[in-house]
């Protein structure tokens, strides 16, 4: 029957600990899965959407290269481009949250959370009026009627682009350079009707709003000097003013043949206006994820211009606070070398995984010690149960007492051994286990010489009897 009950406790004990055992295993898979799944959280690509337009613009086939450049690299952040029909509907999902990133330029009515994270291209105002073409049989050029913005009064501008934002600039310039805006005409022409602009009579003088070297300027020009003469560049005297009174805008020179050098397109330097072009973001994107957008931008930017010329005119905003349209704080932070390293951004997770963690591990522990309360109870009773034996032996009557007495202490010594291995029970607890047994085992042996020394004495009674 004894054997049946050991041979019960060891079954009951055994299946405890493979219980134990799977309950550990399936902590850690959580603990592993917890920790796999938020190491994909944080390393997985970033998608931003960036609104640009209109289609097959340079502004879109650029992003365009970006995305496809970005995704080639493995960057951890690629573009989703969204093409528009231009800069207002683009804008106006960056406003709706509809794209996280858009390409517009700087003049334009910007959301109050817009912020530039770079610029594309400083797009600068070409104004020129044609010279007229030389009469038949004649070598002498003949001389522009418009040689300045003074001039303009009572004339039509031909503005190249639909964008209201053309318009709303040159009225600005006019303004500023004292001519009464509404004295002037302006027609806008779309980048397609440049032909139709070019020998349309009635425009006395023209408006390009793009980059330096812009093909659209550049065919313009050459458009118009075939149909109405060679162009005279009218300079804006009043650029300084205007970015003073606007930071905007900025002053800038358009240097001697950029449009050409046979004839020279112009001859001189001319002093313009010129505005941003640029990419936008809400400040309330990432700031780390911003900054791995930019340094993405400028790492590839030689790589991007060698295969769009135009990418070369990328440059960096300004990070200054008092800027007109201020960088996100991710942005120049990578700009002014002020990233946080991967402990400065991650510490208080770090702290917070280590609180846990460490939480984990002492419900761990007293899950354990919970889970095997039952043996650490029976180790207790062993425990005072050797010391009620040592007390036992000593009141012996037989040596078969004392037999049954060691195979009971015998049987808690190997169930003790047994908690031990399960971990319910450290070392020191066996050293008091030990200790006991050592009392017990003395105890013992002082009882057996006692019952000996007993039986001895009354064996020779009996024979004299």
């Amino acid at each position: 029957m004894s054997d049946t009950n050991d041979n019960s406790a060891r079954s009951r004990r055994r299946r405890r600990r493979r219980s134990y055992a799977l309950l550990i295993l399936a902590v850690g898979m959580l603990v592993f899965c917890v920790a796999a799944g938020t190491l994909y959280y944080v390393l997985r690509p970033t998608t931003l959407r960036i609104a640009v337009g209109p289609a097959n613009s340079e502004d879109q086939k650029l992003v365009q290269l970006m995305a496809q450049t970005f995704a080639r690299e493995g960057s951890p952040v690629r573009l989703s481009v969204v093409t528009t029909e231009g800069t207002t509907e683009s804008i106006a999902l960056f406003t709706d949250g509809k794209a996280d990133l858009a390409v517009a330029r700087g003049d334009l009515n910007l959301p109050t959370n817009a912020e530039s994270v770079a610029i594309l291209r400083k797009n600068v105002v070409v104004l020129w009026a044609p010279s007229g073409l030389p009469a038949k049989g004649s070598r002498k050029q003949p001389t522009a009627k418009i040689k300045s913005l003074d001039e303009l009064a009572g004339h039509r501008v031909g503005v190249i682009g639909r964008t209201q934002a053309n318009v709303t600039l040159l009225r600005g310039i006019l303004k500023e350079s004292g001519i009464n805006p509404d004295k002037v005409t302006i027609s806008q022409f779309a980048t397609n009707q440049i032909n139709e602009m070019a020998k349309d009579q009635s425009v006395d003088a023209y408006m390009a709003v793009g980059p330096l070297k812009s093909k659209i300027t550049v065919d313009a020009i050459a458009a118009t000097a075939a149909a109405r003469g060679e162009p005279k560049f009218l300079p804006i005297e009043v650029a300084e003013a205007i970015a003073k009174k606007n930071p905007i805008y900025e002053s800038e020179e358009i240097p001697a043949s950029i449009f050409g050098s046979s004839p020279q397109r112009p001859e001189d330097k001319v002093d313009t206006v010129a505005v941003n072009h640029l990419i936008i973001a809400p400040k309330s994107l990432s700031d780390t994820v911003v900054a791995a957008f930019a340094r993405q931008l400028f790492t590839n930017r030689q790589q991007l211009a060698r295969e769009m010329p135009t990418a070369s005119q990328i440059e960096k905003p300004d990070t200054e606070k008092d800027a007109a349209l201020p960088a996100h704080a991710g942005a120049a932070a990578y700009i002014d070398g002020n990233e946080r390293t991967f402990l400065e951004k991650y510490t208080d997770y770090i702290w917070f995984a280590v609180l846990i963690l460490s939480g984990l591990g002492s419900a761990g522990a007293w899950f354990k010690h919970y889970w095997n309360k039952d043996e650490r109870e029976q180790y207790l009773a062993h425990r005072d149960h050797l010391l009620e034996l040592i007390a036992r032996v000593r009141k012996a009557e037989t040596p078969e007492d004392l037999v049954e007495m060691q195979n009971a202490a015998d049987g808690m010594l190997r169930e003790t051994l047994e908690c031990y291995d399960d971990g319910t029970v450290e070392e020191s607890d066996l050293s008091v286990i030990a200790l006991a047994l050592e009392q017990f085992h003395h105890a013992v042996s002082d009882r057996r010489a006692v019952l000996a020394g007993a039986g001895a004495a009354d064996s020779p009674r009996m024979r004299v009897g």
